[in-house]
């Protein structure tokens, strides 16, 4: 038959493993729902309004006429 010191080494032991399953699933989850907090609040921040998007595109074609004209081409 087995020793009783023998199975209460190995249940502990299996016990310990277990622990340390759990753990790590734990700090994998907590890690995981930090990450859909910080998409969703991403997400969350307001679109540009219109005079920011007309502001920018204003922008772009400036950089594109200034880079056309740096690069030798005639508009």
């Amino acid at each position: 038959m087995t020793d009783p010191v023998t199975t209460l080494t190995l249940s502990l032991s299996g016990l310990a493993g277990l622990g340390m399953l759990v753990a790590g699933g734990l700090t994998g989850w907590r890690g995981w729902l930090q990450l859909k907090r910080s998409e969703i609040e991403r997400a969350s921040v307001p679109a540009p309004s219109a005079g920011a998007r007309i502001e920018i595109a204003d922008l772009k074609e400036r950089i594109r006429k200034l880079e056309a004209i740096a690069a030798g081409v005639d508009l």
